[in-house]
């Protein structure tokens, strides 16, 4: 005590002395100033360290005394510390038994439900609080799901998301078609019944083909396209390669250069979709009549 109050006097004698410092002082007043803040924060600083080592010699001398009485260690701890003594660790048995709110079974007689049954006697315990939450949550999502799918409809039902899901698969295959219909070639062609296609195919036919096979194909320097007699095949494979390389003994140009090979399947499909058509002052057959297997020569 006698260093505590010693070093009260020296520092209240610091922080006095900016104040009542005459104007003859060699410092600055703001130098002053902060030496005197300075004494003030170190001052209490020690205070608090004095009383820190005051609570800790009464809290050893307690012990010292408790100890001395016939106290235990246990019981010196819960005077020292009542509030943690009083927070103790719950038995797991107990935890399992609030989060399912069950009663302890130190309380079954007084959960006994009146009536039994031969014998057996049941409980009378709460429903679990997660149960319950979780039945409470339930009906929260389905009253949300009312509301968005059937009131507002701010969502979309299995219908309507079925509906958006064709389209978009529609949607798709048209540009994969798009992005690959070029890769066609004299092998991969197919004979294709599409009404888009044929159009196309005609618009090519009227633009390139008309000059020499005529407006509906009859034939005019070249061959008639409408009948059964071909002179370079008339399957759908024959007919494309024809179309690409030309012939060009016979003065028919090659077409690969001009047509994309899309084009050309449209074109060849539009052909194919002119057999039978029998238009008027069609130009005689020519070449060998494909009927199956059979071949026959056309008659000159």
């Amino acid at each position: 005590m006698k260093y505590l109050r010693a070093m009260l006097i020296l520092g209240l004698s610091a922080v006095s002395q900016p104040l009542f410092a005459d104007d003859h002082s060699m410092l600055p007043p703001d130098l002053e100033n902060y030496i005197g803040y300075g004494a003030i924060f170190t001052v209490l600083i020690l205070l608090v360290v004095a009383m820190l080592v005051i609570l800790r010699a009464v809290r050893v001398l307690t012990r010292v005394i408790l100890k001395s009485e016939g106290y235990t260690n246990e019981e010196i701890a819960a005077e020292l510390d009542p509030v943690k003594a009083a927070k103790e660790k719950k038995p797991k048995g107990e935890v399992w038994q609030k989060l399912l709110s069950l009663r302890p079974l130190s309380e079954e007689k007084k959960l006994l439900i009146a009536h039994d049954y031969d014998g057996i006697e049941e409980l009378d315990n709460p429903i679990p609080a997660w149960f319950m939450y979780l039945f409470y949550g339930t009906i929260i999502f389905a009253i949300g799901y009312l509301l968005n799918y059937q009131v507002f409809h701010t969502g979309q039902n299995q219908y309507e998301e079925y509906k958006t899901e064709m389209v978009q698969a529609d949607i798709a295959h048209k540009l994969f078609l798009s992005k690959n219909a070029n890769q066609v070639d004299e092998n991969t062609v197919k004979l294709v019944h599409d009404p888009a296609v044929i159009a196309a195919g005609q618009a090519i036919f009227k633009t390139n083909c008309v000059p020499c096979h005529g407006d509906h194909a009859q034939g005019v320097v070249g061959p008639n396209l409408t009948d059964d007699y071909w002179l370079h095949g008339g399957k759908i494979n024959d007919l494309f390669k024809t179309v690409k390389y030309g012939v060009l003994t016979k003065g028919m140009p090659t077409w690969e250069k001009v047509l994309s090979p899309k084009q050309i399947s449209d074109v060849v499909n539009y052909v194919k979709s002119l057999h039978g058509t029998n238009p008027p002052n069609a130009k005689a057959p020519q070449g060998l009549l494909e009927d199956g297997d059979n071949k026959k020569t056309a008659a000159n």
